[in-house]
């Protein structure tokens, strides 16, 4: 099963991709991952991106092309695979068709998980994690100690900036510009699904699994 999930940040793309990956047994692919993994591999695109990543600079579409070629020929894409991020723009998705053309595969399904915006901002501002232990909260869907401490270790909690609600909103934005046309290019190409993502996660999940199923 070969999928691409899209949507804005915070609209569980993660949550559904990682189910996904133990029902098909195939891996979730994200761009930051795909770069960290062939920089730390020091592929030859990983080492171009390594270049530009030390600079400070935005990795050149080129090379990511390049990442997500060598990434979709590992032993582990064979039976398949979930994109998480990518592609982020349309210059992207033509180049990906060409990759998959030339890698002799084929799209399965596109979905997009639509959220409505305030729900977005409340999902991602509510979000904190421990300093020291790591673990994860949410203010109001999984609250942490009464004193607001880690519940685990007692560590201070902390917040990142990019949840913080200016950033979200300018995220927001720029998702909506770049890549929510996404959904017109492969709404032609017949692979996109548009599956609300304001419900239970299990709701959310049965709703794809539907979708996945007609394939």
């Amino acid at each position: 099963m070969k999928i691409i999930l899209l949507g804005p940040p915070g609209a569980g793309k993660g949550t559904q991709a990682a189910m996904l990956m133990g029902t098909y047994n195939i891996p979730q692919i994200s761009t930051g991952d795909m770069l960290r993994a062939a920089v730390a591999d020091r592929s030859p695109m990983g080492t171009k991106a390594k270049e530009y990543m030390d600079a400070g600079d935005l990795v050149p579409d080129e090379v990511v092309i390049g990442i997500v070629r060598e990434r979709l020929q590992a032993t582990d894409c064979a039976d398949g695979f979930i994109l998480d991020g990518f592609p982020r723009t349309l210059q992207q998705a033509d180049a990906l068709k060409q990759v998959l053309v030339e890698l002799n595969k084929q799209l399965d399904a596109v979905v997009s998980l639509q959220v409505e915006i305030e729900s977005l901002v409340v999902r991602l501002t509510g979000r904190r994690s421990c300093e020291d232990c790591g673990k994860g909260f949410h203010l109001q869907f999984d609250p942490p100690a009464g004193d607001g401490s880690c519940s685990v270790c007692g560590g201070k909690l902390m917040q990142r900036d990019d949840d913080r609600e200016e950033t979200i909103r300018n995220r927001m934005q720029v998702y909506h510009q770049q890549t929510a046309p996404l959904e017109a290019y492969y709404r032609g190409e017949g692979l996109l699904t548009v599956v609300d993502g304001m419900g239970e996660i299990s709701h959310v999940q049965k709703a794809i699994a539907l979708v996945l199923q007609g394939c």
